[in-house]
C-alpha cells in the first residue's frame, strides 16, 4: 500500500513539473510572439503619441530631389538613413563625423615630428583629409549594413504580408482594411511600413501614392513589385487577391534565386570588398599616422602624376569589380 501510495505521489509530482514546464513556456513564447509581432509604430501608438506625429518621426522630412552640391550629397544620406531605419536626424550623423574626424585629427597633430613651421602646415592638412576619409567611410559602411539587414529583413516579410492580405481580400475586407490587417499583425520593418501606408490614406494621399511613397521610402525592388501590381490592377481592373498571390510566388522565387547567386558569389564578394576599402584605409591610416611619408614627396616631380595615375587604375579597379559581382535577376 505504501509503495503504491509512493508511486501514485511520484506521479503526480511529475505531471505538476510537466504541467509548470508548460505553462512557463507558453508565457515566454507569447509574450515572444508579442514581441516580434509589436512594430514600433504600434510601440508609439500605444506609448500615447499622437498618430500624425508618430507619421512624422517614423517618415521624417521628404527628400528634395534635383539640388545640386553638397546639399545632393545631404539628400543621399537622408535616402540611406530613411531605407536603413536609422532613427536619428541625419544631420546629427554628420555632427558626429565632423567630431570624431576633429579628435583623430587632434591626436594625429599630439604625435607629429615635424620640425619647421611649413612642415607641420603640410601634415596637418593631410591628416585632416585622412580623418575625414576614415570617419566618413566607417559611417557609410555602418549605414549601408543597416540599410542592407533591413532591406534584406523586408523582403523576407514581404511575400507573408501578401499572404496575409490576400486572405483578408477574400475574406471581404477593402484592400485598406488589408493592409492594416497585415501592418498590425507583423513586426518591423513591414509592419510600421504598412502602417505608414494607411497613415498617409488617412491623410488624404491616394492608395497609390502611398505605395509609390513606400517603395521609394524602403528603396526594395519587391516593394516596386507590389505598387507596380496594384497600381496597374487599379487602371485595369481584375482580381487583386489572384494577382497578390502571384506576386507572393515570385517574390518568394526571386528570393530562393537571390541566396542562391549570393551563395555562389560569397568569395567574390568578400575579396571585392577588400580590394576596395584596404588600399584607401591603409593609405589613409598611413597619412593619419606618418603624414611626413607622402609630405616629404610633394615636390617630386614624378609624385602627383604618378598619385593621379594610380587613382585612375583604382577606380577602373573598383569599376569592373563592382560589374562582376553585381548580378541582375
Amino acid at each position: 500500500m505504501q509503495a503504491l501510495l509512493a508511486v501514485f505521489i511520484y506521479g503526480a509530482a511529475f505531471l505538476t513539473v510537466i504541467l509548470v514546464v508548460h505553462a512557463v513556456a507558453q508565457i515566454f513564447f507569447a509574450s515572444s510572439d508579442r514581441k516580434d509581432r509589436l512594430n514600433r509604430r504600434l510601440e508609439l501608438l500605444a506609448s500615447g503619441m499622437d498618430p500624425q506625429q508618430v507619421y512624422s518621426a517614423l517618415v521624417r522630412r521628404s527628400v528634395q530631389g534635383g539640388r545640386q552640391g553638397l546639399l545632393h550629397y545631404y539628400d543621399l544620406l537622408c535616402v540611406r538613413c530613411q531605407q536603413a531605419g536609422i532613427g536619428a536626424n541625419p544631420l546629427h550623423i554628420v555632427f558626429w563625423v565632423c567630431g570624431a574626424a576633429g579628435t583623430l585629427w587632434l591626436l594625429s597633430l599630439l604625435t607629429s615630428r615635424a620640425a619647421s613651421f611649413s612642415g607641420v602646415v603640410a601634415n596637418g592638412l593631410l591628416t585632416l583629409v585622412a580623418s575625414f576619409v576614415i570617419c566618413t567611410l566607417a559611417a557609410w559602411l555602418w549605414i549601408n549594413r543597416q540599410r542592407a539587414k533591413r532591406l534584406r529583413q523586408l523582403e523576407e516579410q514581404m511575400p507573408l504580408a501578401l499572404d496575409v492580405i490576400n486572405r483578408a481580400l477574400r475574406a471581404g475586407h477593402p484592400v485598406i482594411s488589408a493592409v492594416q490587417l497585415a501592418g498590425n499583425e507583423m513586426g518591423d520593418p513591414i509592419g510600421s511600413e504598412f502602417g505608414l501606408i494607411v497613415d498617409e490614406t488617412t491623410y488624404g494621399s491616394e492608395f497609390r501614392e502611398a505605395l509609390t511613397n513606400f517603395a521609394r521610402r524602403s528603396g526594395s525592388q519587391d516593394a516596386h513589385f507590389f505598387a507596380v501590381s496594384v497600381g496597374i490592377q487599379s487602371d485595369t481592373g481584375g482580381n487583386l487577391a489572384e494577382i497578390l498571390e502571384g506576386l507572393a510566388s515570385v517574390i518568394r522565387g526571386r528570393a530562393m534565386l537571390a541566396k542562391r547567386v549570393k551563395a555562389l558569389s560569397s568569395e567574390g564578394r568578400a575579396s571585392a570588398l577588400l580590394l576596395s576599402i584596404l588600399p584607401i584605409l591603409l593609405i589613409s591610416f598611413v597619412m593619419l599616422i606618418h603624414p611626413e611619408v607622402y609630405t616629404a614627396h610633394f615636390a617630386d616631380p614624378i609624385f602627383w602624376p604618378a598619385a593621379g595615375i594610380i587613382g585612375f587604375v583604382y577606380l577602373i579597379g573598383w569599376y569592373l569589380i563592382h560589374r562582376i559581382i553585381n548580378f541582375r535577376y
